[in-house]
């Protein structure tokens, strides 16, 4: 029960990185280049948690038991 309890939050911080990601994707029409871009989303906290979340559920799938 707990695996599936950290595997469900670490997708809800991968989908919240993603979206996030994805929303301020629209700053590139705005006139903001491509490295631009990366440079703000160093800074925002907000977009770590994609790759936070895809860490803890690779290590949740990766620990859980395998008993078939």
């Amino acid at each position: 029960m707990g695996y599936i309890f950290v595997f469900l939050i670490g997708f809800g911080l991968a989908v919240t990185g993603g979206v996030t990601m994805i929303a301020y994707l629209n700053f590139l029409p705005a006139g903001l280049s491509w490295a631009d871009y990366f440079i703000f989303i160093q800074g925002r906290i907000e977009c770590y948690f994609l790759p936070i979340g895809i860490l803890i559920m690779a290590f949740v799938i990766y620990r859980f038991p395998n008993r078939l």
